[in-house]
């Protein structure tokens, strides 16, 4: 979920904007170009990192990971292809997409990326959004194995949500609003009983960030942020979005200088992971190191 303010006019993408939830993914992704979207770019490096961490410490051959707040799923997309975000994005930029119907888009998109798919990845993805229509177009172009169309801010898991999350090793998330919606986060772990996963997380500087590591840490993980420099998020829309986002950041604790001053957001990477798990992290390959 890609949070925004600013007029209707200048507005890049929001929860409910309709562009967050269409049959398929062009205009998301175009609205993600246009906005400087890199959350994405940085984070699944991270998230790369993490899930290696965790099979090796495990002694697992796959993960169940759950892709939060995840809208079509870029976060899995990455995670489970060999593909740079700069490459989904321009996939969807192709002008020849624009007279597709969704069935020849999704027909498309299947081709695209099934010889992209990782083959040292057996990892069972799944996607939890209240965006029906973006997460059945993920699981359709095979980014989610399953996906569930729920409001876990609202209402307890469904007795197929539950099912999946007792296999699930590994949560990750980009950039959702409110953050990490702390209700739904509750009960996803709730729910994780016969693992407990790991959590990581790329919030934006200035997001309250406290209930949801406060729930993480109720359910025995240990919160911290990855040794990785604040990076892009996206542009802001306009000036007053960009006035906003320094004084929030700067009360969080954050000096804006150099990040939100330059008319990005900016976001960090956090892990969570129970006591007995905390191996150093010095050594990961976190970043592209590319902007």
């Amino acid at each position: 979920m890609i949070e925004t303010e600013g007029s209707r006019a200048k507005r890049i993408v929001t929860i409910y904007d309709d562009i967050y939830n269409l049959p398929d993914a062009r205009d998301y992704f175009r609205a993600m170009h246009h906005a400087g979207f890199r959350t994405a770019h940085h984070g699944a490096a991270a998230f790369r990192a993490a899930r290696a961490e965790l099979m090796r410490l495990r002694g697992l051959p796959s993960l169940g990971v759950l892709d939060f707040a995840s809208g079509y799923g870029i976060a899995a997309l990455l995670m489970r292809h060999k593909i740079s975000l700069d490459a989904v994005l321009d996939h969807y930029r192709d002008p020849a997409l624009d007279g597709y119907s969704t069935d020849e888009m999704a027909a498309r998109d299947q081709d695209w990326l099934r010889p992209l798919r990782a083959p040292d990845n057996a990892d069972r993805y799944a996607g939890l959004d209240i965006a029906d229509q973006a997460l059945a177009y993920g699981q359709r172009i095979g980014v989610f194995d399953a996906a569930f169309a729920e409001d876990l801010q609202t209402d307890m898991p469904s007795d197929a949500l539950a099912a999946w999350l007792t296999g699930c090793d590994l949560v990750v998330e980009i950039g959702s609003v409110a953050h990490m919606l702390p209700q739904a986060l509750d009960r996803v772990l709730q729910a994780a009983t016969a693992r407990k996963p790991w959590v990581i997380t790329a919030p934006i500087r200035g997001n309250d960030t406290a209930e949801a590591m406060d729930v993480m840490a109720r359910h025995g993980l240990t919160v911290e942020p990855l040794p990785l420099p604040p990076f892009r998020h996206r542009r802001f829309a306009d000036d007053a979005e960009q006035a906003r986002a320094i004084a929030n950041a700067a009360a969080r604790g954050h000096d804006p200088e150099g990040f939100e001053t330059t008319g990005y957001f900016h976001a960090q990477v956090y892990l969570a992971r129970p006591a007995d798990e905390l191996m150093d992290i010095a050594g990961w390959p976190f970043s592209p190191n590319v902007d």
